[in-house]
């Protein structure tokens, strides 16, 4: 994009996306099928696929925070949305102040939302549910354990870790520093029990829960990555979990746009992990509008863009008995092929099969989100229905890779 004349087209209104990777990929279709938007998408990864669905391509880091509003001047846009990723939120909400562009976050609040040591002080004042914390700069007496120790503003599992063991926890705390910007380690307390999601969208202060789905993660050393979301939940106290979902999002100050909570059913009810005030990253409103008819990614489209969201909008009207997403995943090494896309988009049930990578492309050990390589989404009659669906579609894709140094 550098060097290129400013100009306008006839599609109307110019739209900024802070990243163009799988978790944005939903969101980005949305808005190319919109029709009336001048799509501007950036990412450091030159080969993000997202980038199909853009007029205009920055090759510039979600994180870079002056490159992103430089961008934002010399293109006067009239939007800017970071879906399915943490800290670029309080970015797009601090340039949106700055160039004059609607945005449905503050900047306070959006920073409050990406720190999840802040979120957690707020949470306590609110008398939210959540694990016992403590935020060190160093191995400390009397840390829990076990326990989980993260980066308290980074995520995608970047200096995560599940510590099982007293020895293991100096270890964990300087790895979440070595991650950490503002030189400090979260270390909670484990919550136990299954994991839920609820996807959610508030207009002038109303909360309004949509799915709450069960999120099969993997076991480490991929703690914490998902590798289905299903709905619907079948935890007893899912009501409950976006009851506690909507009063942390008003504890944060979160009015408008969407919102994404993860929570754990412990046996003592429903645990707050963490709020995060964006789309969620793992296709969650495609799998919202098939389940429910609501268009998430539409709804997060006209609170980026300042447009009034009709409240029809937001009457779930149910479409399916269940729905699913599972992700695709492979053996490491070089990427060579993809071979059974065609017979899984074919499987019934099936509404979305999604590769993100080309041959090429250097698959790494499943440690992190940004490992997996796809997704496969389906609908059924039931919960079990639609995953069986989506792991038999999933099974049918198959990739090849080759090991360095194996012949081909």
């Amino acid at each position: 994009m550098a060097g290129e004349p400013e100009r306008r087209t006839d599609r109307g209104r110019r739209l900024l996306v802070l990243g163009a990777g799988p978790a944005q990929l939903g969101l980005l279709e949305a808005a190319q099928a919109r029709g009336d938007l001048e799509i501007i998408a950036l990412d450091r990864d030159a080969s993000a696929p997202g980038f199909a669905h853009a007029d205009r391509r920055a090759i510039i880091s979600t994180e870079d925070e002056r490159g992103i509003q430089r961008l934002a001047q010399a293109q006067r846009i009239d939007g800017i949305i970071a879906p399915g990723i943490d800290w670029p939120v309080a970015i797009a909400a601090r340039v949106a102040e700055k160039v004059g562009a609607p945005h449905p976050l503050s900047p306070v609040t959006a920073a409050l939302a990406v720190s999840k040591a802040r979120q957690r002080e707020r949470l306590a004042e609110a008398g939210i549910p959540q694990p016992a914390w403590r935020l060190v700069a160093e191995l400390e007496d009397g840390l829990p354990v076990p326990s989980v120790v993260k980066a308290p503003d980074r995520q995608g599992q970047r200096g995560l870790s599940l510590v099982a063991d007293a020895g293991e926890l100096g270890g964990a705390i300087n790895r979440a520093l070595a991650e950490s910007r503002n030189g400090h380690a979260l270390v909670e307390e484990v919550a136990d029990g299954p994991e839920v999601t609820v996807n959610a969208f508030s207009v002038g202060g109303r909360f309004h829960p949509l799915t709450v789905t069960d999120r099969l993660t993997a076991e480490p050393p991929a703690f914490g990555v998902a590798l289905a979301h299903v709905w619907p939940s079948e935890a007893d106290a899912a009501g409950e979990a976006a009851e506690i979902a909507g009063r942390a999002v008003a504890a944060l100050g979160i009015t408008d746009g969407p919102s994404y909570t993860q929570l754990r059913i412990t046996r003592d009810g429903p645990v707050l992990v963490e709020v995060a005030a964006r789309l969620g990253g793992g296709h969650d409103a495609e799998l919202c509008k098939a389940a429910l008819g609501v268009d998430l990614n539409a709804l997060a489209l006209a609170a980026a863009l300042g447009e009034e969201v009709d409240p029809s909008a937001l009457v779930a009207e149910r479409r399916a008995g269940g729905a699913a997403t599972v992700f695709l995943t492979a053996d490491p090494g070089e990427l060579e092929g993809v071979d059974g896309v065609e017979d899984a988009e074919a499987a019934e049930g099936v509404f979305a099969v999604r590769v993100y990578r080309r041959p090429g492309f250097v698959v790494g050990e499943l440690k992190r989100g940004a490992d997996r390589i796809g997704a496969v989404q389906t609908t059924g009659s039931t919960r079990e229905e639609a995953l069986e669906r989506a792991r038999s579609a999933a099974a049918l894709v198959r990739f090849r890779t080759a090991r360095a140094g194996t012949p081909a």
